[in-house]
């Protein structure tokens, strides 16, 4: 992922003086350097705290590099200085560089041709570091500059002249030998005057993993899609349905699931669903609008042919829907509105938001944007400047890690549509080019996405993630009745957002942070539903009925934040616990004699298994991350809360064949303390995958204290989606999500010293609207 110049398009103003960080040497440049130096791996059964005191774990497993110099020769004053600063920080992204020299790395570790030919690359990501390096980079090598960060040491810090070199972890599956396999491979910049420029990696690990498979890709999607269409009995089983011409038909390769042991990881393989559409010179033609059903095939990825295939029932193809287009206008047969107007979102002093590298800062706020195949966008290291208390982590880490989309049809085929997006597909993977349609208004900061494609080339996802400003109503108002005084402050927020689309649906995902400390997690979902057929004159009840021989299925939408707190706490501290929240009604008696006392209770989560919970409206339920040693001007522990927003939990039995690779949908929350190789709350590899309960539900039976841990939030949240009308042709957004909220981190309202703006203010004039905008002037309305 790299960042881009901000860029224009039909919804965005282009300023070309973006607002960025002056260059500052980092202090470790204006010291004498140490050698490089390294130590071993500390034990895992160590005690923490003599962890945290010492200092030589600020470089974890750290293998020196000899090869990349980074001082030359004294200065004519006798003052050592470095050739080449570090370049990249520990949690940027992979550049495209890096992606070519891992895959380049890993083809040539190959033992034979055979093998090396037969490499497919799933993924290319970067292997994160220890938090204490985190630590160390933030303190001396890259913003925020915050030495701090490290534990006071007995003769001050021993600063070494450069971080370990980065890592990066493949997923590799050999297409002829159905294995799939891990490779971690050390990269090495090397210095330009000594070896042209290069870069160099180094395999330091490597695994196969036995029954698994990885995600689908989309040059899979593409080549099942060619076999299946150039199928004899498929050809035939069209033609009975009027259907001669393949370029209407359109082959969707779903993963199969896990639903018995035919479906064992032992082969690749996909189950395609079937859709049509009416005209092959339209490419914009919805062709979700006709689903072909009653065909059954099964695809093996690996060797890429049709094992099974059989014409179950002969359902009509539905009659092409007049409505089922959403092109502009004429184009789908209606006419667009006319009477919208322009509205221009204009910030001529450019935004207030400043960027370095992936180091963003905007009003008081700053963090690192990264991105994952798998996840997309991830926000590292959040911190908030509250004045003299200086920088305030809340989180080391926020992302999307995983969703399911199960459908509540027990007909053909629809039972089996229980998509795992991210495991199974890659949110990352399927991200878009804004280029190709923002949904962003007014100054636009893009970041590009680099990846690795099937074949191990590197391809790049221009304007990936989204960065910009948007106004966001009222923040705060009152109003004295006894003066006729008033202040009102106008709420702006910080908005990072990528969108991808998994076959019919699209999903937008972003994370708002707000003036007064909150961080809002969203989800928005559009796009096409994924329809069934009907009989002439069925209707069935487990959908809509949308247009005639045309239904929508019932289904639910779930998706998991994993949440790395760090409220207050120093990389690698464990310092937070998580105390849950019910309003309760007070017993009528001698403390209620009015029967109208209710009261917050709070009760600690101790354990993982006591911290497996469910939201609950009529308690007002929510959550708090509380740090252990730190507090407010009252006395109470400082914290941030996760205020749940709408939810839901599978309406599914308890046997459901999806619920065996998804069981972290039975929850709404779950609570572990921090380790690094839980990242994936249905384990690595869900496609295929037959062993119950992998992952979260698994990794919690451990039963681990929480009292005072490195604590990881998992929350799990849903909308159960009931088609409508409106749904058709395409679904307007729906937004679904939940809030990160200060509670007592603050020791009043972060809100308070946001200025009041030029167009806070509106009067009417002759009952016309007008408002003061910002050079002073009064705009009609």
């Amino acid at each position: 992922m790299a960042t881009t110049q901000e860029k224009t398009t039909p919804c965005c103003v282009h300023n070309d003086t973006a607002k960025s960080l002056p260059p500052q040497a980092p202090p470790a440049l204006l010291r004498k350097p140490s050698d490089d130096w390294a130590v071993a791996a500390p034990d895992p059964s160590e005690d923490p705290s003599r962890k945290r005191s010492a200092v030589a774990t600020m470089i974890h497993s750290f293998e020196t590099v000899t090869d990349s110099p980074t001082t030359n020769a004294a200065s004519a004053k006798g003052i050592p200085i470095m050739v080449r600063a570090q370049t990249s920080h520990p949690l940027d992204p992979l550049s495209a560089a890096e992606i070519s020299v891992a895959v380049a790395t890993v083809r040539a570790a190959g033992a034979t041709p055979e093998v090396r030919d037969g490499m497919r690359f799933f993924e290319v990501a970067l292997v994160e570091p220890d938090k204490n390096v985190v630590a160390l980079a933030d303190a001396y090598f890259f913003p925020p500059f915050q030495p701090s960060l490290l534990p006071k040491t007995k003769g001050g810090p021993v600063i070494p002249s450069k971080l370990p070199p980065r890592k990066a972890r493949l997923v590799v599956y050999n297409k002829k030998s159905n294995e799939t396999s891990i490779w971690i491979v050390q990269l090495s910049e090397v210095h330009a005057a000594t070896r042209g420029g290069h870069h160099r990696g180094k395999v330091v690990w490597s695994k196969v993993v036995p029954d698994v498979q990885p995600p689908m890709d989309a040059v899979e999607y593409a080549e099942c899609e060619a076999v299946v269409k150039d199928f004899p009995l498929f050809r035939e089983a069209m033609k009975r349905r009027g259907i001669e011409d393949m370029d209407l038909v359109m082959v969707d390769a779903w993963c199969a699931g896990y639903h018995s042991d035919a479906d064992a990881p032992s082969r690749r393989l996909a189950k395609p669903l079937i859709f049509c559409r009416t005209e092959s010179d339209c490419p914009m033609e919805n062709g979700y609008a006709r689903p072909v059903e009653g065909i059954h095939i099964l695809v093996d990825m690996q060797n890429m042919v049709v094992i099974e295939f059989e014409d179950r029932k002969l359902v009509p193809l539905p009659p092409a829907d007049p409505l089922r287009n959403y092109t502009p206008g004429e184009t789908r047969g209606g006419v667009d509105r006319s009477d919208v107007k322009p509205l221009q979102i204009i910030q001529p002093e450019g935004p207030s938001f400043r960027v370095n590298g992936h180091f963003v800062q905007w009003q008081k706020w700053n963090f690192r944007i990264g991105f994952t195949p798998r996840e997309g966008l991830v926000i590292y290291s959040v911190a908030y400047i509250d004045g003299s208390r200086g920088r305030r982590p809340v989180a080391h880490r926020l992302s999307f890690v995983e969703m399911v989309v199960p459908y509540g049809d027990p007909n053909e085929p629809h039972y089996r549509k229980n998509a795992f997006d991210a495991g199974e597909d890659g949110l990352g993977k399927n991200a878009h080019s804004l280029k190709k349609g923002c949904d962003c208004l007014g100054y636009i900061k893009y970041f590009d996405a680099h990846l690795t494609n099937f074949n191990g080339g590197v391809e790049t996802i221009e304007n990936c993630v989204c960065l910009h400003e948007e106004d966001h109503g009222i923040l705060w108002k009152h109003q004295d009745w006894r003066s006729g005084l008033a202040e009102v402050r106008r709420s702006r927020r910080l908005t990072v957002s990528f969108i991808c689309t998994v076959a019919n649906y699209e999903y937008g995902f972003f994370w708002h942070f707000y003036q007064d400390g909150k961080i809002e997690a969203e989800v928005k979902l559009t796009g096409v539903l994924s329809l069934g057929a009907l009989q002439p004159g069925e209707t069935r009840k487990y959908g809509t009925t949308i247009a005639p021989g045309l239904y929508a299925p019932v289904h639910q939408h779930f998706f998991v934040a994993r949440m790395d707190m760090a409220v207050d706490c120093k990389p690698g501290e464990g310092f937070n616990q998580v105390v849950e929240v019910n309003v309760k009604i007070e017993e009528p008696g001698k403390n209620n004699v009015h029967n109208n006392a209710f009261y917050a209770e709070e009760e600690l989560l101790r354990s993982e298994l006591q911290a497996m919970r469910d939201c609950n409206t009529l308690s007002a339920r929510h959550w708090i991350v509380r740090n252990t040693r730190n507090v407010n001007r009252t006395g109470q522990l400082t914290g941030y809360k996760l205020v749940p927003g709408s939810n839901c939990l599978p309406l599914a039995g308890s046997e459901a064949k999806f619920l065996r690779r998804a069981a972290f949908l039975k929850h709404n929350l779950w609570v572990t303390p921090y380790a690094r190789d839980e990242m994936y709350p249905g384990g690595e590899f869900p496609n295929q995958n037959p062993r119950v309960g992998e992952g979260l539900a698994t990794w919690v039976k451990q039963n681990r204290s929480l009292e005072e841990a490195d604590i990881v939030l998992w929350y799990v949240f849903g909308i159960t989606h009931i088609p409508r009308l409106e749904d058709w042709p395409v679904m307007p957004v729906e937004r679904i999500g939940f809030m990160l909220m200060p509670h007592g981190f603050f020791n009043c309202s972060p809100a308070v010293d946001v200025p009041p703006s030029a167009g806070d203010v509106e009067v009417k004039d002759n009952g016309i609207s007008v408002k003061p905008i910002q050079n002073g002037l009064i705009a009609k309305l």
